[in-house]
């Protein structure tokens, strides 16, 4: 019998490499959370007005992921990469000596661009190096954009006492533009044989009793929804923080743990989504992310925040994955890039949405309680579209721990 590359230490190598790379180019997702309150504090900018830089920065990030999508089933994923990464170092650059936020806006989209090329064409390419093992495969790439939200606040933390947001932030892409070109060296390796083989117009393996067009519109309608519950903590817990007297450090120490917990949570999602499919895989954290949404409403003490934000993080990591793993499971091989970037950009439209809301309900009501009570309406329309569609037919698929179960790329 022929070994095939799909699945083989080959497959889990390159795996380890797309993990660095989405490390390093996931920063621009990270960065102007940590520096959004110093850079409010500069250009003279109100809680909603500062929000809309980070907007600005999911605009960039949700147009990205269709433009790089399209671009990787088009040219391949070095172009993709190369081009990710010049737009998200010069961002950087731009950004830390902008002049005014009209500058910093521009710059943050360019960012929010090249970002994108990091993140939903590498979970694309390397669904197609994973057959039996997608679902955790797709999860393990897809934790990269937690891991970079680990590593670089504290990483800004340290440097912006020292040497101003502003430098920090122009060091930042500098080691981006110094660091990727190594890694996308290393994953110039085209598609296996046997995945360019199924691309020639194979469908998804799992099959829905509505048009894959409806499909893709509820799917992303799903990813608005849940994402815009998602950016509630994940945009605003510095800021919270800060209202709260602990500072910014304390608040970047808890976004890390809350994305710390996100990698663990998506990690156990990858494995879920490979018995029971990515579906079900939305629904369960969906609803895991709702519940843990409640507990900040009672809870504002430093200790019990930490603890909320690891729970937080533990409960919502798994979701974002899953809507690839969803597209690979019912739609063609061929446009995988197009398809995930297209919910990709749902996704992230949600965060910038649900960023900039938040911020504005904040200023209307002077407290966080109902951008949190918010984003709990939007999560349980979330929870209610996917219901929707498993009613339809999208129904739990259990696949047995051998994984001989039929899967096709």
């Amino acid at each position: 019998m022929r070994q095939t590359i799909q699945d083989s230490r080959t497959a889990w190598g390159r795996l380890g490499v797309t993990v660095l790379a989405g490390t390093i180019g996931n920063v621009g997702m990270w960065s102007v959370i940590v520096a959004l309150p110093m850079m409010a504090a500069d250009f003279g900018l109100e809680r909603a007005e500062s929000s809309a830089l980070f907007a600005a920065t999911m605009i960039g990030f949700a147009i990205g992921n269709v433009v790089t999508g399209r671009m990787l089933d088009r040219q391949g994923l070095v172009p993709t990469l190369v081009l990710a990464g010049l737009l998200t170092g010069l961002g950087h650059i731009v950004t830390g000596f902008a002049p005014n936020a009209w500058v910093a806006g521009g710059a943050q989209v360019a960012v929010g661009l090249g970002t994108a090329g990091c993140f939903s064409p590498l979970m694309a390419d390397i669904s197609h190096w994973f057959r039996r093992r997608r679902g955790i495969a797709v999860s393990i790439a897809a934790s990269a954009n937690y891991l970079a939200g680990i590593v670089w606040p504290l990483l800004l933390t340290l440097w912006v006492p020292q040497m101003g947001w502003g430098r920090a932030y122009a060091l930042t892409g500098l080691l981006i533009l110094l660091l990727l070109p190594g890694l996308i060296w290393l994953l110039r390796r085209p598609l296996p044989v046997e995945a360019r083989a199924t691309e020639a117009g194979s469908e998804g393996h799992r099959a829905l009793p509505i048009p894959q067009r409806r499909f893709l519109v509820m799917v992303s309608l799903a990813g608005v929804a849940c994402c815009v519950a998602m950016s509630m903590p994940q945009v605003h817990i510095v800021a919270l923080c800060m209202d709260l007297g602990f500072g910014p450090a304390v608040g970047a120490e808890m976004l890390s743990l809350m994305l710390a917990g996100g990698v663990v949570s998506r990690l156990i999602g990858g494995a879920i989504s490979d018995r029971i499919g990515g579906l079900g895989t939305l629904l369960l954290f969906g609803s895991l992310q709702m519940m843990a949404l409640f507990l900040y409403l009672p809870f504002d003490g430093l200790i019990s925040l930490y603890i909320v934000s690891l729970i937080f993080g533990l409960s919502q990591g798994g979701i974002v994955p899953a809507y690839a793993v969803i597209v690979r499971d019912y739609m063609p091989a061929a446009v995988a890039g197009t398809n995930v970037g297209i919910v990709m950009m749902a996704t992230i439209l949600g965060m910038a949405l649900g960023g900039w809301l938040s911020g504005a309900i904040h200023d209307l009501t002077g407290s966080y309680a109902a951008a949190f009570l918010n984003g709990i309406v939007w999560n349980a329309a979330n929870v209610g579209i996917v219901l929707w569609l498993l009613s339809r037919g999208g129904r739990l698929h259990f696949t047995p721990r051998s994984g001989k179960a039929a899967a096709s790329a």
